[in-house]
């Protein structure tokens, strides 16, 4: 293909004039996509998600593999490239072909855009079943030990529409047309936040609404690889349902669950809110917050369980903050064990703000359950990448971060006759990090 090379005037420098040219031979601004193709290599998210996936196209006229277009998209997600049209342009981008698997040189473009479109539209919600329950098989698989106490968290969030997709309808409490999404992520033995499920859910779909069938499936494939595990559920007071109590109680499984604030449970909490506020005007502190228990039943309760009672003061004024558990113990310990379920909100804030899992722009609401699957497993793929930089100055970082500093590379891309050269940067700030992580990812 002939290129047409321009040039530019930049301006002066030390008397010197400063010109640009196009012609700098194959390159690409994501050099660092390698590293999470190394990680698809060793967790195969892409591979199981392919899988399952029906190919009814004739093998005779097929130039881009399910695989293949599963990959460039997944890779393109977790490079920041969060929609179909982007592959108008990346389907020749030299370092994303080789993380598909091609030649940079001589091997076909990657797909583009309608290709894509019409795979986002051909998979059915059967296959969407079998790809969610690949996110658990690897949470299972991650670990060479059993774990004593997996603690799952629970949260709604959500994902604003703006066409003419289906089931998006108008939330009251978001003001605006909108699907809410249920994000399910588990820590095992207080280690970090893993994705176990998102769920795409109509707009007006109350928050905990098939909480209960969605964890039926993951509790099962836990305690098929771990009959021994402790389990906990937490959740804000949009899970305040019933029968997750009941189904939790009877499957010998904890919950710590925010409960929403009524009248009986004002008048609970009154006493406690009293001897806060004497101590905190006798104390001359910023606040006082003390934790107590009671029992307590719902009218839609079958029994009584155990509530904690958070009673703060501070300048703002009282505070009150309620949580139904199964849990015994000290209150001050459960409140904070169920306060650290924030946590969930940084994973959430990724995946929305980094990575875009809320572009579900198709019509059809298969399709875009489709789309979040492919968000969830580039996270999946970057969260594995940031346990792999544990003990470095990224082991905390946001995948905003991550992406920023590990994968927005530049490098030049060669093709030998038995060789694919990718050259990076002499300066290139974190190539100290490439060989730890690529050791991390294969051990």
């Amino acid at each position: 293909m002939v290129q047409c090379v321009r040039q530019v005037e930049l301006g002066i420098l030390s008397g010197r004039e400063v010109m640009g040219t196009f012609d700098g031979g194959e390159m690409s601004s994501d050099g660092g996509v390698m590293l999470v193709a190394e990680a698809e290599r060793k967790l195969g998210v892409v591979q199981r998600f392919a899988s399952v996936v029906d190919d009814r196209r004739d093998p005779l006229k097929v130039r881009h593999r399910i695989d293949e277009m599963l990959a460039q998209r997944v890779f393109g997600i977790a490079c920041g490239y969060e929609d179909c049209n982007d592959f108008d342009d990346l389907c020749r981008d030299p370092a994303l072909k080789v993380a598909v698997g091609r030649l940079p040189g001589t091997g076909h473009d990657l797909a583009s855009q309608p290709t894509l479109s019409r795979l986002e539209n051909s998979v059915g919600a059967g296959e969407l079943y079998r790809m969610s329950e690949v996110l658990v098989e690897l949470f299972v698989e991650g670990r060479e030990e059993a774990p004593t106490w997996v603690v799952i968290d629970l949260d709604a969030t959500e994902d604003e529409t703006h066409g003419q997709q289906q089931f998006a309808e108008f939330h009251g409490f978001y003001g605006g047309y909108c699907y809410l999404p249920l994000i399910v992520t588990a820590q095992a033995d207080g280690g970090p936040d893993e994705l176990l499920a998102a769920i795409l859910r109509r707009g007006k779909t109350h928050a905990g609404s098939g909480a209960v069938s969605v964890l039926r499936r993951i509790v099962a494939k836990l305690r098929e690889a771990w009959p021994d595990v402790g389990i906990i559920i937490r959740g804000d007071g949009g899970f305040a349902k019933p029968e997750l109590y009941d189904w939790c109680e009877r499957k010998g499984i904890h919950y710590l669950i925010g409960l929403p604030t009524n009248n009986r449970l004002r008048q609970l909490a009154k006493t406690y809110l009293r001897w806060a506020g004497v101590e905190y005007l006798l104390g001359d502190v910023e606040k006082v917050r003390n934790l107590h228990d009671a029992r307590y039943a719902a009218g839609s309760w079958a029994h009584e369980r155990r509530v904690l009672i958070k009673a703060e003061v501070t300048a703002q004024g009282d505070n009150r903050r309620f949580v139904v558990t199964s849990l015994q113990g000290d209150p001050e310990l459960l409140y904070d064990l169920y306060a650290r379920r924030g946590e969930q909100e940084n994973r959430i804030k990724e995946l929305k703000r980094d990575l875009a899992m809320d572009r579900t722009s198709c019509h059809r609401f298969v399709a875009n359950q489709f789309r979040v699957l492919l968000h969830a497993a580039a996270f999946v793929l970057l969260s594995f990448v940031r346990r792999c930089l544990e003990g470095t100055e990224l082991e905390n970082a946001q995948v905003c971060t991550l992406q920023r500093r590990l994968l927005k590379l530049g490098v030049l891309v060669k093709q030998s006759c038995r060789k694919v050269w990718l050259r990076f940067a002499s300066s290139c700030p974190v190539q100290h990090l490439w060989p730890l992580v690529l050791a991390r990812i294969r051990a």
